[in-house]
């Protein structure tokens, strides 16, 4: 079943709190989880999305995303004890409200997004992308990124982007928010570095397991710099999204 509700919290934290952060890692997740109306969740370090390599770790950035039975039990996060322990972390915090638009392979074994029929989207939309390397191959894959990345940052319509991961190795993806699905799909099927690591994928065998979604975004709450936001807050045409 496709959920109505995704949410993705961010939160920036200070350097000084990283080892507590790192704690919350390793403790949280199956509280997360155990939270009532959660389908799936995960808790999520974060890169600058200048690499998406091992080297673009953020440490003073960290994220969940969670998929809800529904909007009353996502309502409850920011009272709930892992919500309330991370905003206490936080210098800084942001939710993402989504609804799933597609999503194709597994993350975990599962597929957390359902099978969505798309639907026509006007505002913004957020694309995920997740992978768990085949560790002979990860290699090959950094050395491929680059590219992708440097076209990725300058890429029209781009409003957001970091890397998102469970483990600092081997367990990668991304997350970009576009101003709309147009420039969504002229970067991903148009662009030459984007196209021909898409063409790669298959013949290299990158990928134990991967998982491709996007989702429109109804309504961005808190402060969207913890998101890398390139446009100004006022900004009518990204701040209605597709409520």
């Amino acid at each position: 079943m496709t959920p109505e509700l995704v949410t993705l919290h961010v939160w920036r934290i200070p350097r000084t709190a990283v080892p507590r952060a790192l704690a919350r890692m390793a403790t949280h997740p199956a509280r997360l989880r155990r939270m009532p109306g959660v389908r799936f969740a995960k808790l999520l370090g974060t890169g600058t999305g200048t690499g998406f390599g091992p080297g673009d770790t953020d440490l003073t950035r960290w994220a969940a995303l969670v998929v809800w039975d529904s909007p009353a039990a996502a309502a409850g996060f920011d009272a709930s004890p892992v919500g309330r322990s991370w905003a206490r972390l936080a210098r800084a915090g942001v939710r993402v409200e989504l609804r799933p638009l597609t999503s194709r392979g597994e993350w975990s074994g599962r597929r957390p997004f359902g099978e969505p029929s798309g639907g026509r989207v006007t505002g913004p939309v957020l694309a995920l992308t997740r992978a768990r390397l085949r560790a002979r191959r990860a290699v090959t894959f950094w050395r491929a990124i680059p590219p992708v990345a440097a076209a990725l940052h300058d890429a029209p319509g781009l409003l957001a982007r970091f890397g998102v991961g469970e483990a600092p190795l081997g367990w990668q993806g991304t997350v970009s928010v576009w101003r709309d699905p147009t420039d969504l799909v002229a970067f991903a099927y148009r662009h030459p570095e984007h196209r021909a690591a898409i063409t790669r994928t298959p013949t290299e065998g990158w990928y134990a397991e991967e998982l491709f979604a996007r989702f429109a975004v109804g309504d961005v709450v808190g402060d969207r710099t913890v998101l890398g936001w390139a446009a100004p807050a006022g900004d009518p045409e990204t701040a209605r999204g597709n409520a």
